[in-house]
C-alpha cells in the first residue's frame, strides 16, 4: 500500500488599509480555515482576528525574521499544513514580508494562492488624476545610501511613479522632488486612505511641498508621480 501525501497551501491574503469594511468574505474564511496565520505584529492583527471572529493560532513573520523561519515554514507546508500570510495592512510582499517565504514555496513546489483585496497604491494611482496606463512602483526611497543615485536615475523615467513615505519623512521626500525632478513636476499625495480624514492632494511638486509645510501630515502616505515628458 503507497502513502500519498498532500503538501499544504500558502495563502496571501490582503488587509484592510483601513476600513475594515474592505475585508472580504473569502478573506475571512481563509483565515478561518488555516492551521497557522503569519502576522506582521500578531497585536495589530490580533484586533483585526478578534473582530471577525477568527480564532485561527498565530506567529509573528517580519521583515527581522523572515530569513530564518522560511526553511521551518516550507516544512510545515510540505507536512500538510495550511498557511496563511498577513501583513499590517494592504497586501503582503508589497513593501511588506512575504517575498521570501513566497518564492521558497514556488522552489518547493509548494502551491501558493493570493487572494485579491486592499493594497494603498492602486486607489492612490486611480485618484490621482495621473495617467495610469503605464507607472512603475518604487516603494519606499533609500533613506541614505543610494538615495541621491535612484532620484537621478527616476528623473528621467517617462512613466507615472509610486511611492511609498512615512509622515516624519515626506517634507524631506517632496523637497527632493523639487530638487531632482523640477518644481513643475505634477504630484498627488493620498494620506489615510480609506479612513475618516482620507485626503487627496494635487499640484505641481512646489505647490504640494508648500502644502504639507504649512499642514503637518499624519497618517500613511502615497505619493504619485508625473512621469518625465
Amino acid at each position: 500500500m503507497f502513502t500519498i501525501e498532500y503538501m499544504g497551501k500558502l495563502y496571501l491574503v490582503p488587509t484592510p488599509i483601513g476600513n475594515l469594511e474592505d475585508m472580504t468574505f473569502r478573506a475571512i474564511r481563509v483565515l478561518k480555515e488555516v492551521d497557522l496565520i503569519l502576522a506582521e505584529d500578531t497585536r495589530t492583527s490580533g484586533k483585526l482576528l478578534h473582530h471577525f471572529e477568527i480564532g485561527t493560532q498565530m506567529k509573528s513573520h517580519h521583515m527581522h525574521n523572515e530569513h530564518k523561519m522560511v526553511d521551518f515554514l516550507v516544512g510545515k507546508l510540505k507536512g500538510g499544513e495550511n498557511i496563511a500570510l498577513i501583513s499590517d495592512a494592504g497586501t503582503p510582499a508589497i513593501s511588506d514580508p512575504g517575498f521570501l517565504l513566497t518564492r521558497a514555496c514556488v522552489e518547493a513546489g509548494i502551491e501558493v494562492e493570493c487572494l485579491p483585496g486592499a493594497t494603498a497604491f492602486v486607489p492612490a494611482l486611480v485618484n490621482s488624476g495621473l495617467p495610469n496606463d503605464k507607472f512603475v512602483f518604487e516603494g519606499f526611497l533609500p533613506v541614505k545610501k543610494g538615495r541621491q543615485t535612484r532620484l537621478k536615475l527616476l528623473a528621467e523615467e517617462p512613466r507615472t511613479i509610486i511611492f511609498y513615505e512615512s509622515p516624519h519623512k515626506l517634507l524631506k521626500t517632496l523637497d527632493n522632488f523639487v530638487e531632482y525632478f523640477g518644481a513643475e513636476r505634477p504630484i498627488s499625495v493620498s494620506r489615510e486612505l480609506t479612513k475618516l480624514y482620507e485626503e487627496t492632494v494635487r499640484g505641481t511638486a512646489e505647490e504640494v511641498l508648500k502644502h504639507f509645510t504649512e499642514k503637518p501630515p499624519k497618517g500613511e502616505i502615497v505619493i504619485i508621480v508625473g512621469g518625465n515628458k
